[in-house]
């Protein structure tokens, strides 16, 4: 296909962004996205802007990552209205494209907030993960109407997949450094109990886990209570 060849450069481009978040451990989770974010706006014909929505059960809309404002400004309206293309994409369909905001009456009361505050006339949105509580939208933005061909689309979801491998190995390590972290302060509640008790290992972390059961509290939040406990009154 001729618009393969075209992004040969664009998708190595990806393929680099992908191997980075990979191999550095150090990495925050943010600034890797906006790494793909960023590859992914240059990657794309006629978009002028690039962003991640993260839509939640609750209705509420945060942006992930964004190359500009009005990006976010558009987040803030879908927060607002709880409607919009990226919630479409996000929650109901793998790809909404909207040619012209000023001619597409999906969205009401987004599509008024969108043509009034920003000069975005036409998007495209990709859902890039779904689970049980929150659903992702790689989203394009064009000033000009209707600046996305077929072309565009299939590039499109090429990102969204990527940006979903992505934004699973984050996650992944965000919840590896939280256990290493309940670890730590789990065994400085433990030894804690140990010194002042006498007891052994086993029966202060019996005494952490009666703690949390009677008072309806995570054992790692007893034990992060009983840690700033004890700094503040040593």
């Amino acid at each position: 296909m001729g618009w393969a060849r075209e992004s040969e450069a664009e998708l190595a481009t990806l393929a680099d962004s992908m191997r980075s978040l990979r191999g550095s451990e150090e990495a925050e989770g943010e600034l890797s996205l906006d790494e793909l974010t960023d590859a992914a706006l240059k990657a794309m014909p006629g978009a002028d802007y690039a962003g991640i929505t993260i839509a939640h059960r609750d209705g509420t809309v945060t942006s992930a990552s964004t190359t500009h404002y009005y990006a976010r400004l558009l987040d803030e309206l879908q927060h607002q209205h709880r409607q919009g293309p990226c919630l479409s994409a996000a929650w109901e369909q793998s790809v909404i494209r909207v040619r012209d905001l000023t001619t597409d009456y999906r969205w009401p009361h987004y599509r008024l907030g969108a043509v009034a505050r920003t000069p975005i006339r036409s998007m495209l949105s990709f859902q890039m993960f779904a689970d049980h509580k929150t659903m992702g939208a790689l989203n394009f933005y064009a000033e000009q109407p209707d600046a996305f061909d077929d072309a565009a689309v299939e590039i499109g979801v090429i990102y969204a997949t990527h940006g979903a491998l992505a934004w699973r190995m984050l996650r992944r390590d965000r919840e590896f450094r939280s256990a290493l972290a309940s670890r730590d302060l789990i065994g400085q509640a433990k030894g804690m109990i140990m010194e002042r008790f006498g007891i052994d290992a086993v029966q202060a972390f019996e005494l952490l886990k009666r703690l949390s059961q009677s008072t309806n509290t995570p054992v790692v939040d007893v034990a992060r209570q009983l840690v700033e406990a004890e700094r503040r009154h040593p």
